[in-house]
């Protein structure tokens, strides 16, 4: 069976989904208690919907350290 590929959100689909400030967000990136974004191309980035339902499922404990490939 074929996993599902991951998919990639953009800033202001994150934003929506978390209710998160776009400062709050780059913040708790900052401390490595929100996902850490991914280049898609030059000018361009995103953030993998897993890890993003990851930190939705348990925002007060994400570490993203544990979640680093």
């Amino acid at each position: 069976m074929m996993e599902t590929p991951d998919r990639i959100l953009r800033l202001k689909t994150v934003l929506q989904r978390t209710g998160l400030s776009r400062s709050t967000m780059y913040r708790k990136m900052q401390n490595g208690t929100f996902p850490k974004n991914v280049q898609i191309s030059t000018r361009c980035t995103g953030w993998r919907e897993s890890a993003v339902d990851d930190w939705m499922r348990n925002p007060m404990f994400y570490d993203a350290g544990e979640h680093d490939q």
